[in-house]
């Protein structure tokens, strides 16, 4: 199995983090993808941590949509911070996680879409995928992924919680589409079906760790060891065999991140 998107690199991993790790390794974990944000310090301290007890993890370096506002006057300069840091971080293997958030706004619109503008043709610069972040934002996500992405992009729409219409303008635009502890809620059943229509060669699974730890471990710090319990709900959604699904959604955050 591989938790293709957690924030190891959070301080709320700080204390414990051999043991998160030893427990994710046990679980049967071959590896992560780890979310750091560009110019956090403390975070790239962390990873280097992570890095020391895992060789095998894996990171993705992005300037999300809340911290745009930090390059409102020059959002060129977000694409240059990843770019030095992405340079400087051997494990590196994408861009992300960027993308539009219209529930918060803790960034303006406009300032969000610059950034992530300038992020989208890094990528496509340096032929690196992208991690993507959109919430009540669809609309401008996928018309900014068409356009400045030109079809040449790779990425994936991580902690997928949209509808059909999201997952087929998504695939439609060869993306990977993941999943993450949401699916497993009692009252997730649209999400459920909606993923059902991923093709199992598209679909990843992830954590998005500290946040949202699936059923049966609810109000708790989530953690990449319970990225099995994604992978037995859509293994249930799709009806094939748990390990058959792990095995599937591993080669696929090979094909994509080839780390």
């Amino acid at each position: 199995m591989i938790d293709s998107h957690c924030h190891l690199a959070d301080e709320t991993f700080a204390s414990d983090l051999d043991a998160v790790v030893a427990r994710a390794k046990a679980a049967g974990l071959e590896r992560v993808l780890v979310v750091l944000e560009a110019g956090n310090e403390k975070e790239a301290v962390q990873a280097r941590r992570v890095s020391a007890l895992w060789p095998e993890a894996r990171f993705t370096i992005g300037v999300h949509p809340h911290q745009a506002h930090q390059f409102g006057a020059d959002p060129e300069g977000a694409a240059a911070v990843v770019r030095e840091q992405l340079a400087a971080t051997p494990g590196a293997r994408a861009i992300g996680e960027i993308g539009l958030d219209y529930h918060y706004d803790f960034s303006p619109r406009e300032v969000q879409q610059s950034v992530f503008r300038a992020q989208i043709r890094l990528a496509r610069e340096l032929d690196r995928p992208v991690v993507i972040h959109t919430r009540e934002a669809d609309d401008d996500t996928l018309a900014l992924l068409r356009g400045d992405g030109g079809g040449a992009l790779r990425g994936v729409l991580h902690c997928f919680t949209g509808n059909d219409a999201l997952a087929d303008a998504g695939l439609a635009l060869g993306l990977f589409v993941s999943l993450a502890g949401i699916v497993t809620f009692p009252k997730a059943a649209a999400l459920r079906e909606t993923a059902r229509r991923v093709p199992l060669d598209r679909l990843l699974v992830e954590t998005d760790s500290p946040f949202l730890a699936p059923v049966p471990y609810r109000g708790k710090r989530n953690e990449p060891a319970y990225v099995a319990r994604v992978v037995e709900a859509l293994a249930d959604v799709h009806g094939v065999p748990p390990a058959h699904l792990a095995e599937r959604t591993a080669a696929n955050f090979h094909t994509l991140f080839r780390p």
